[in-house]
């Protein structure tokens, strides 16, 4: 699987360009799946965010880039139609766009479904992640982003080995600041990236390349406490 993990979604042309190079064809020949599973987790979200995210209105910014053909795929709604239906759907796509909302709610229903398992034995298959939809990769997502309320602790899937502190001095989150992502990352103790939203991770074949028009910061894993 080949991962573009984004804070914002396609933002930018550098970022465009490497979803074009990961999908190794123009996005107007490409299919894509967007899963919105994330936003029902998230108490800041519900039904328009979710409209929005299918609609790719800002700023959303997946689903509108001109795709061949756009499906939803709804994670919670997979469990009880059978893989018989819904695997085939997902190995016919070339990408799978995966908004944000609530990572740990995310990784409950990837596992639930069964996607977690599918996805990972599609080696050409483009994952694109807008927030959420890529912390739930990583390791750990950090304590102080964790809103689901039946969330058993803050891991994700930890398909890649880094964690992400998204949305990075963004105007409407006065909050994610560089001190504030500082110290999220001394909490992670792993290797971690605080990123903005013109801002994004490519990892292919474990290979890991930062994509940015903004700015960033990658923080090393913290050495063993002495005893």
């Amino acid at each position: 699987m080949k991962l573009l993990l984004t804070s914002g979604g396609i933002t930018n042309e550098s970022i465009r360009d490497a979803l074009v190079e990961l999908l190794g064809k123009p996005i107007s020949e490409a299919h894509a799946l967007c899963i919105p599973t994330a936003m029902w987790g998230h108490p800041m979200l519900g039904p328009a965010s979710v409209r929005g995210a299918v609609a790719g209105e800002p700023p959303f910014l997946m689903t509108s880039l001109g795709w061949a053909s756009v499906g939803v795929l709804e994670l919670t709604a997979l469990p009880s139609i059978g893989e018989e239906r819904w695997v085939p759907w997902v190995r016919e796509a070339d990408v799978l766009l995966v908004d944000g909302g609530e990572a740990t709610y995310l990784c409950h229903w990837m596992r639930e479904s069964g996607l977690a398992d599918v996805v990972s034995s599609l080696s050409e298959m483009v994952w694109v992640g807008l927030s959420a939809g890529s912390m739930v990769m990583t390791p750990r997502i950090g304590e102080g982003f964790v809103r689901w309320p039946s969330a058993p602790d803050d891991r994700g899937l930890g398909v890649v080995d880094f964690s992400i502190y998204p949305h990075l001095d963004h105007e409407l989150m006065p909050g994610n600041t560089m001190a504030d992502a500082e110290m999220w990352a001394a909490d992670i103790a792993g290797p971690a990236y605080a990123i903005d939203d013109d801002t994004a991770i490519k990892v292919t074949d474990g290979v890991v390349e930062v994509i940015s028009e903004g700015h960033w910061k990658a923080f090393p894993a913290s050495p063993p406490a002495s005893d």
